[in-house]
């Protein structure tokens, strides 16, 4: 039985493929960039390749239909909006700093998540018994 690569299917792609796959690594970087995170970030946080990032981006490469509910999540969008069905929200002017540090925490693996809410709960608690 044949072996199928990712680069045999990425090989597949139809004229239709290749514009929305163009399209939606466009809405990547946009996203990705509006929070302020660099391609190896989202790599890190995804447990995949910056290179993949890249490609993903520039739309030679197919994203996984699993990954997307995935992506919509990380930037806080809807599955619709992430793949072009409905159009993106109006950019809400910057956001402030703790926002972009709260939404930049999102996107660390669990174990950094679990040490920084530990270190902030003690320090919430030591200001409140100050």
């Amino acid at each position: 039985m044949p072996t199928i690569t990712y680069s045999l299917l990425d090989g597949q792609m139809t004229q239709e493929d290749t514009i929305f796959f163009k399209k939606l690594g466009k809405r990547m970087a946009t996203l990705r960039k509006e929070l302020g995170i660099t391609q190896a970030q989202l790599a890190e946080t995804l447990e995949i390749s910056q290179q993949l990032i890249a490609a993903y981006e520039a739309g030679s490469r197919k994203i996984p239909a699993s990954m997307l509910p995935r992506l919509a999540k990380l930037f806080a969008i809807t599955l619709e909006e992430l793949v072009g069905l409905e159009k993106m929200p109006v950019k809400r002017g910057p956001a402030s700093i703790l926002q972009r540090q709260i939404e930049q925490i999102g996107l660390m693996p669990r174990a950094k998540q679990k040490f920084i809410t530990e270190m902030l709960e003690a320090l919430i608690k030591q200001q409140q018994t100050a």
